[in-house]
């Protein structure tokens, strides 16, 4: 990646995860003692600019939180690592989105997922930003958000001729209906970027092997976005436009926790593409980074540098060379 911060224009949800760890999971009614407590930013908004922004890129962040002191701390942690908050709106009236776990001693965990001022970003906090999208080279965006202001965002970023990489995760309103059809605006996206499970509900079909793979971003590609990109953890990805598909194989990693590999992804892979537009090299370096995160504990603090990202790579290409088969 030879050219220096090129804009990346990042869409999408800001989190607070607090995690607690404990015995066992109360019951209803059950009052436990906890052994530990973690609070970390998290959401896919900062996980996927923080990423891109380790890759040198001029990240942007677009995205609402609430007037409590964890907007503070997440505004604060986004600027120490260099991405810009200017497009970071407050809502006052609410609080910041937040992801409650409770993790007991055998490793599982019970979940609640509040939205927070996640759910009042709108169309006109998009049009304040329109300017940073049409300078940017790519716009990533994660669905997870109002309708209403993913489509806005497409839209503005087709109106410049940015190029969007999209998550295409349920809108906020239909978190809770697997069976809803997506904005038809999702599909306008130059890239679809989403797990085999996600991508196999949208097009209502099933499996889990690469040739299905191949068959569900067909499909996607066939609605209309250029290309898909579909995720397959261990598995690698597959990569399909209208030129054909290819699958690209996983790195070879110790896998310590996967939380957060597949936003690592999507800021790699945005930030490649705003360097160099070539989609298999950037889902390649993106595949290092996702691994990367995978071989620590923690999301943000376990992001790779793209020293770090590089470096995987070469010693991927010095193993293949190595490797009987290519003999």
């Amino acid at each position: 990646m030879p050219e220096r911060n090129p804009k990346v224009v990042v869409v999408g949800g800001v989190y607070i995860d607090l995690a607690v760890r404990c015995s066992s999971i109360p019951a209803p009614g059950q009052r436990l003692s906890g052994s530990s407590l973690s609070c970390t930013v998290a959401g896919p908004g900062p996980i996927q600019a923080v990423q891109a922004a380790l890759c040198h890129c001029d990240v942007s962040l677009v995205s609402k939180v609430g007037g409590d002191a964890f907007a503070q701390m997440a505004l604060k942690s986004l600027r120490e690592y260099k991405v810009d908050t200017e497009y970071v709106f407050f809502a006052e009236a609410k609080n910041t989105g937040v992801i409650v776990t409770l993790v007991n001693a055998e490793g599982e965990n019970a979940v609640c997922h509040y939205t927070g001022a996640n759910s009042a970003l709108q169309p006109a906090d998009i049009q304040v930003a329109e300017e940073r999208i049409a300078q940017a080279k790519v716009c990533l965006i994660h669905g997870c958000l109002p309708q209403e202001a993913i489509v806005a965002a497409i839209h503005c970023a087709n109106l410049h001729r940015t190029p969007v990489i999209l998550n295409p995760a349920r809108p906020i309103e239909q978190t809770n209906q697997p069976g809803a059809d997506l904005p038809s605006e999702y599909f306008s996206a130059d890239v679809l970027v989403c797990n085999l499970t996600s991508a196999a509900q949208i097009t209502d079909q099933s499996g889990a092997d690469i040739r299905t793979a191949k068959m569900i971003g067909s499909d996607l590609v066939a609605r209309g976005t250029h290309c898909a990109i579909l995720t397959m953890g261990p598995r690698g990805c597959v990569v399909v436009d209208r030129s054909g598909a290819d699958h690209i194989p996983a790195f070879n990693v110790d896998v310590v926790d996967r939380t957060g590999s597949g936003e690592a992804f999507a800021g790699a892979l945005a930030a490649y593409c705003a360097v160099k537009y070539d989609l298999r090299e950037a889902v390649k370096f993106a595949s290092a980074a996702g691994a990367l995160v995978c071989t620590k504990f923690g999301v943000i603090e376990a992001l790779p540098t793209e020293a770090e990202i590089i470096q995987l790579l070469q010693r991927d290409d010095i193993e293949q060379l190595e490797s009987p088969s290519s003999q």
